[in-house]
């Protein structure tokens, strides 16, 4: 080969070599390119965090209602506490409806705190008083932080006896990082990694978050802080805490959220019909004395009597461990009760036997005089143990009430009225039986003491009305 062709042969090899790496670079470029085409599509779609504090001043947000003092402090908002003043806010400008908040806060000393959301402040309402709902801070020994009070409002609608898991979780003295997620009617909150609240709600769809400092008395030693860091927000593509086993206060009438449903709760009353029910000692439901209106069961006064008139309804199937859930309205003077382990053995006349949540309008019906010690007072177990006297738990006549008896595997027993308990006892115990002994139920064999039974509501003669009946069975 002479020198001229080997020249074109060399030519010929690096032109095509030189064609397949510019073909490998190009490829792997437009590879690059829609790898980051791909990558900025996907960060476009995802949840985009929004910070609410700058960490230098206090712009976007605005103070409310008392004095204490706010300021923006080495990246930290510090609030602390002044003599006199009622409770102070710093709330956002901006309202928020569904979103994801987090936020750090850590506490030096023994203060009641919270961080509001989807709250207002209306001139017509208490002179612009914040209300709303509260992520609790509390590190007072019942231990709620994390739970949700209705600021100004309703009161609590979570407290953490719901979750006792959860009351371990806040630390003080250290930074404890938080997340409150309200996707529609759901509110959730989480402390430290840990689900502690789950509420279902729609009184307030949207409003401004805000930092309470809440307020102290005279006597009180002013100058106490709190801090709160890393505050932000997502408002858009919002992907919840797959759901859990916490449970759920759910205050739209009889209806299951998707976590309740989880939760195997069920409804005992659908809000139509009676299905689920009959009459005690009966096998069907009564034809008297009982209607289904407007999402409502109600028992119709009559006599004010025990069971003269349509009698008890009890449910059809029994239960054993569980969450009975159930809301109820009195009218004036009224009494009736939500019985428990009721099995129809005693054939007695009047109201069928089981251990009873009594319902009662303490203020004008003379049972709540009688018995000991109060024992026939609203939310009491009936002629055994009264409830505690906690004003805050007790609804005005004509308002809608929530109860809750909780019965657990190992015979522990827990009454609640309005996010309250008001009372908790173990059947079996010897303390149970020397109550048993000394009231009306002393002569019936074995009583409360059922394996399993039916729940029942009672016709005690006097309008109440049921809505929202629901149980979970307990293993």
């Amino acid at each position: 080969m002479n020198s001229e062709s080997g020249r074109m042969l060399f030519h010929t090899i690096t032109a095509n070599l030189s064609g397949q790496i510019f073909d490998a670079i190009m490829k792997k470029r437009l590879l690059l390119a829609c790898a980051i085409a791909l990558s900025a599509s996907a960060f476009a779609q995802s949840p985009q965090w929004q910070s609410l504090f700058n960490g230098k001043d206090l712009k976007g947000w605005r103070p409310l209602n008392g004095h204490a003092k706010f300021e923006a402090v080495n990246g930290e908002i510090v609030g602390t506490t002044v003599s006199g003043e009622p409770n102070s806010f710093l709330a956002t400008e901006k309202d928020y409806g569904d979103f994801i908040l987090e936020f750090e806060f850590k506490l030096d000393s023994v203060m009641n705190s919270g961080v509001q959301f989807r709250s207002e402040s209306k001139p017509e309402y208490n002179n612009g008083r914040v209300h709303g709902y509260q992520f609790e801070i509390d590190p007072s020994p019942r231990a709620w932080t994390a739970g949700i009070y209705d600021e100004a409002r309703r009161d609590w609608l979570y407290p953490l006896d719901y979750n006792p898991a959860a009351k371990a979780a806040f630390k003080l003295g250290k930074w404890n990082k938080c997340r409150i997620e309200c996707i529609g009617n759901s509110m959730r909150t989480f402390i430290n990694g840990m689900a502690a609240a789950s509420l279902v709600d729609d009184m307030t769809p949207k409003g401004f978050i805000a930092l309470q400092v809440h307020a102290i008395g005279k006597q009180e030693k002013a100058g106490k802080q709190i801090r709160w860091r890393n505050i932000r927000i997502q408002t858009r593509n919002l992907k919840p805490t797959p759901y859990d086993n916490t449970f759920v206060v759910n205050l739209l009438p009889n209806t299951l959220s998707e976590q309740e449903k989880k939760n195997h709760v069920v409804l005992l009353f659908d809000g139509k019909t009676t299905n689920g029910w009959r009459g005690a000692y009966k096998d069907k439901f009564p034809e008297k004395g009982w209607e289904v209106k407007d999402g409502t069961l109600n028992v119709l006064g009559s006599n004010g009597k025990e069971s003269t008139n349509g009698g008890d309804i009890i449910t059809t199937k029994e239960y054993s461990a569980f969450v009975l859930q159930f809301e109820f309205k009195i009218t004036e003077g009224a009494n009736s009760g939500v019985k428990y382990f009721v099995t129809e053995k005693e054939n007695n006349t009047g109201s069928a036997i089981g251990l009873e949540y009594q319902i009662l309008d303490d203020a004008k019906h003379p049972d709540a005089k009688m018995g000991t010690d109060g024992n026939r007072t609203l939310a009491s177990l009936y002629d055994l143990i009264p409830s505690i006297k906690e004003p805050r738990a007790r609804r005005k006549v004509g308002e809608w009430n929530r109860g809750m008896v909780i019965v657990y595997p190992d015979g522990r027993v827990e009454h609640y009225l309005n996010g309250w308990k008001m009372l908790d006892y173990k059947r079996g115990t010897q303390y149970f039986y020397a109550l048993v002994a000394r009231s009306k139920y002393a002569h019936w064999p074995n009583f409360g003491m059922a394996p399993e039974g039916h729940i029942l509501l009672q016709d005690h003669g006097n309008d109440v009305s049921f809505r929202s009946i629901k149980i979970q069975e307990l293993k």
